[in-house]
């Protein structure tokens, strides 16, 4: 077992809390598999009944996943990277289909795999500190652990915005589009925590009772702006309805799209529409792994690195280079299912919903 995360029984409650301040709490595969073998535990132990995510110390929830590790191995032969992604994806899942009542708090920063720790949970509990966003186009990956499904599952296209952009947003935001289930001040976790530990079943009646009014939500101004402007799925309308409009914000999101892979924008609008469609969050992730596959081969996601982890420099060199470049084939070719031997599957025991 690894020390990057702690899982125990307190009080009837399974405590998962995530473990690497210096990382940011950003997920390792070892982390992923303590958290699968806890939760399938948990998951028949009749004295477990509920479970808590959380983090120790440190100014964020979850950063998101080893992209240093996912970025080295796609220079390699690829074999880390998809060990990674399997073990992570049947996490999400795992946490998504779980039986027993989920509460994470997602107090400070939580992107990318720290997404997908959280939103599977019935409950998530946002803070003054909370900052999410999904941030992958910048590093030409694409918002994966899950973002297909919940994503095009918030109202209006607020989800092809967030993918698209990588925007990042607040807890209060994050109240208002139904991310977070509550909004509860920081100072007051511990003793909401310990609360729950002493009643379990009480989980979601102790979070309601406590529950704040947010502040009002700064994404709720520009609402009406990104269903218009971001209603197309098609990345080159979507830059022609933002050039159109020429004000301050649609001049905004024009900048920050041109910093973002053109390739992954398109692959994040497709995998929305897809998942968007999909019944079952399985397929979804079995979608999520054959696109991970395919866009760590392909050059944007090393460059992406490089440039924003490793170099810093913030100057990708992205290839294709423009949207027009990124053709509907590469995309077609890039959303290719696998070979059945290399498909995704759940954890046996989650693919019976346990």
């Amino acid at each position: 077992m690894t020390d990057q995360v702690l899982t125990f029984i307190e009080n009837g409650v399974g405590r998962i809390r995530l473990n690497r301040p210096k990382a940011i709490h950003a997920l390792t595969p070892e982390m992923c598999e303590a958290i699968n073998h806890a939760l399938l535990e948990w998951a028949q132990d009749d004295g477990v009944l509920a479970v808590m995510i959380d983090h120790t110390e440190g100014r964020g929830f979850c950063a998101g996943g080893d992209i240093a590790l996912i970025a080295n191995s796609a220079k390699a032969d690829c074999v880390e990277a998809e060990r990674f992604f399997h073990v992570e994806y049947r996490m999400n899942h795992l946490l998504f289909v779980y039986p027993k009542p989920i509460a994470a708090f997602i107090d400070g920063i939580v992107m990318g795999g720290g997404v997908g720790i959280s939103l599977p949970a019935r409950f998530r509990v946002a803070t003054e500190r909370t900052t999410f966003a999904m941030p992958e186009t910048g590093i030409g990956l694409f918002p994966d652990v899950g973002g297909g499904w919940f994503l095009p599952r918030l109202p209006g296209r607020v989800g092809a915005w967030l993918a698209a952009t990588g925007s990042r947003i607040d807890g209060a935001d994050c109240a208002a589009i139904g991310i977070a289930t509550h909004y509860i001040h920081s100072d007051k976790l511990d003793a909401i925590k310990a609360r729950i530990m002493a009643d379990p079943l009480g989980m979601g009646e102790i979070l309601d009772e406590n529950a704040e009014v947010p502040p009002s939500s700064k994404l709720e101004a520009y609402r009406a702006e990104i269903n218009q402007l971001f209603a197309s799925d098609k990345a080159e309308a979507i830059v022609a309805a933002l050039t159109a409009d020429g004000g301050e914000w649609a001049a905004k999101q024009l900048a920050v799209l041109a910093t973002k892979s053109p390739q992954t924008i398109k692959v994040a609008l497709r995998q929305l529409v897809e998942g968007g469609k999909k019944t079952d969050f399985a397929d979804n992730m079995a979608m999520e792994f054959g696109l991970a596959c395919a866009i760590i081969r392909r050059p944007d996601f090393v460059e992406g690195v490089r440039a924003v982890i490793f170099d810093k420099d913030n100057a990708p060199n992205w290839n294709p280079a423009t949207l027009e470049e990124a053709t509907d084939a590469m995309i077609d070719a890039i959303f290719a299912p696998l070979p059945p031997e290399k498909q995704w599957t759940p954890l046996p025991e989650a693919a019976s919903h346990i």
